[in-house]
C-alpha cells in the first residue's frame, strides 16, 4: 500500500490489524517487530503506537477483531438447534465440519493461534476460553445421550476432544504443513469421520 494513501482511523486500525495478523502466522509474536508490520503496511511505526499503545495491545486486537465478525454467532446458534435433538450423527457432524472450515477458511488465525500455545500467550488462553461455551454445550449433550444408554460411558471432554481431534488433525494435513496424500473432498473427510465417531462413541445394539 501506498505511504500516501489516507485512511480514516477506524479503516488504517484494520489494515494494520490484517497485517499483523498476516506476519504473526508466519513468524509468532516474538519473531515480529512493529517496524516490520509498518513496513509491511507501508506507514511509519508511529502510525501503529498511534492506535495501539504495545504490540501486546495490537496482538489482542486481533482477537477482539476475530470476535466482531459478523459469522461469529451464526454457529453457536446452529449447534444450540441441533443438541435439542437426539442425532448423533448430526452433531458429531457439525463438530467436524466446523473444525474443518476454520483452517480451511482461516489458516492464518488457525497458524496465529498455534504460535500462541507455543509461546504461552495470554491470547491463546483468550481463544480457548471463547469456544468454553461450545464445550460445555456439547459435554451436556453427550452427558444426556449416555444417560439415555445411546453412547457409551466415557469422558464426555474426552469424547469431543477424539471427534475433533480426528477433525483437526485432518484439516491441519491438508490446509497447514499440507500433507499431499489426502484423497477425496472435505466432505467425504467430514463424513468418515462423523461415521467414525457415531460408531465408536454409540452403543451397540
Amino acid at each position: 500500500m501506498a505511504k500516501h494513501e489516507r485512511l480514516s482511523g477506524g479503516e488504517r486500525k484494520r489494515q494494520l490489524i490484517e497485517v499483523a495478523i498476516d506476519l504473526f502466522s508466519k513468524k509468532g509474536f516474538g519473531g515480529t517487530t512493529t517496524k516490520e508490520i509498518a513496513a509491511a503496511a507501508g506507514v511509519n511505526e508511529a502510525i501503529i503506537f498511534r492506535h495501539f499503545a504495545t504490540k501486546e495491545q495490537l496482538y489482542a486486537a486481533i482477537l477482539d477483531h476475530k470476535i466482531g465478525e459478523p459469522a461469529t454467532g451464526q454457529p453457536f446458534a446452529e449447534l444450540r438447534d441441533l443438541l435439542e435433538g437426539d442425532d448423533d450423527a448430526a452433531v458429531f457432524g457439525w463438530l467436524v465440519r466446523k473444525v474443518i472450515e476454520f483452517y480451511r477458511e482461516d489458516q492464518r488465525f488457525e497458524r496465529l493461534m498455534m504460535f500462541a500455545a507455543l509461546e504461552g500467550h495470554e491470547i491463546a488462553v483468550m481463544h480457548h476460553q471463547l469456544v468454553t461455551p461450545f464445550l460445555d454445550a456439547l459435554r451436556k449433550y453427550v452427558e444426556r445421550r449416555q444417560a439415555a444408554g445411546a453412547l457409551v460411558e466415557c469422558d464426555p471432554i474426552l469424547a469431543i476432544t477424539a471427534v475433533a481431534g480426528a477433525a483437526k488433525q485432518y484439516a491441519m494435513g491438508k490446509y497447514l504443513f499440507p500433507v499431499k496424500n489426502w484423497v477425496g473432498t472435505d466432505e467425504d473427510a467430514a463424513r468418515a469421520v462423523t461415521r467414525m465417531a457415531v460408531e465408536g462413541l454409540g452403543v451397540k445394539k
